[in-house]
């Protein structure tokens, strides 16, 4: 066969996303290694399938013939893996999942390391990223999102209670600077913004009795990454909105006092979703079946 496997789904991954290092980092490779592949497959062929700059990578006209041909192929060759993998009255291989960072951090104590403790020959390979992306296509086994987020075209499955986000402070910053009473009142305080992935500075949202208002914070920091502004507003470095669940403990011991709290409605419930399979693999069906109980004990 003149091309590995692995040659193949690294053209394929590096035209998905334009970039080595991204294709590389979703196929657990290096750099290198993912490069020397694509120049081994072009060699063999003898065509160059990418053009490649400093800044960018694209298909050659040959490229783009290799991969429309070749792209549907590996999905029939995956297809008839799974098939075989469907029989296995043991779940083992990788499932991976593709969530919101606050997602993840959610159902890695309550779902991720239970399953691995049942089912030890199965690996998980989790990608947290903020942004929306099309799972297929990613090669992702699943999605965690929030339910009014889950694409149309996909099952889902309700994963817990709903969610809602929180408003905190240290007791020695709502000392010093009092505590504010209403969302106007954040604008007479130092608050941790957070950046969204688009680059965008997320404008801190509130409801009461039907009245919405979205409140575009003031402060010493911006940040992208919820550890950070735990970190910060620990500290009394400001106030901070943050998923009550990455700081219910903190709450409950009293580093951390919540405020504003009839503001802050509920949230969508997360789900986890997944698109329809023909063969799923044992390890497959056994992450739905877990995740069902594990969510049928959570609401019972």
């Amino acid at each position: 066969m003149q091309g590995s496997l692995t040659e193949l789904e690294a053209v394929l991954m590096v035209a998905r996303h334009g970039k080595f290092r991204t294709a590389a980092l979703e196929l657990g490779l290096s750099t290198t290694a993912l490069s020397n592949a694509v120049g081994k497959l072009e060699r063999t062929l003898g065509v160059r399938l990418f053009n490649r700059t400093t800044r960018s990578v694209s298909l050659t006209e040959a490229g783009e013939q290799f991969v429309a041909q070749v792209a549907p192929a590996l999905r029939d060759i995956h297809e008839a893996m799974d098939a075989v993998r469907s029989r296995q009255a043991t779940p083992s291989g990788t499932l991976r999942i593709n969530a919101f960072p606050t997602a993840a951090r959610e159902i890695f104590s309550s779902l991720v390391l239970p399953f691995l403790s049942e089912h030890p020959q199965v690996h998980i390979d989790i990608v947290t990223e903020g942004r929306l992306v099309d799972i297929v296509a990613g090669g992702f086994d699943f999605g965690v999102r929030s339910a009014d987020l889950v694409p149309v075209d996909m099952i889902a499955l309700p994963l817990g209670l709903a969610r809602r986000n929180v408003v905190v402070g240290s007791p020695s910053y709502l000392k010093a600077r009092g505590t504010p009473a209403t969302p106007y009142d954040l604008l007479k305080h130092s608050c941790l913004r957070v950046r969204l992935p688009n680059g965008a500075v997320y404008r801190w949202p509130f409801e009461k009795d039907g009245q919405s208002v979205h409140i575009d914070v003031e402060g010493a920091m911006t940040l992208d990454e919820a550890t950070l502004a735990r970190t910060a507003v620990l500290a009394s470095a400001g106030l901070t909105l943050a998923m009550e669940s990455d700081v219910r403990d903190d709450i409950e011991q009293g580093r951390l006092v919540r405020i504003l709290e009839d503001w802050t409605p509920t949230l969508s419930p997360l789900s986890l979703y997944y698109p329809s399979r023909r063969n799923p693999t044992a390890a497959f069906r056994a992450f739905i079946d877990f995740a069902r109980q594990r969510n049928g004990a959570a609401t019972a």
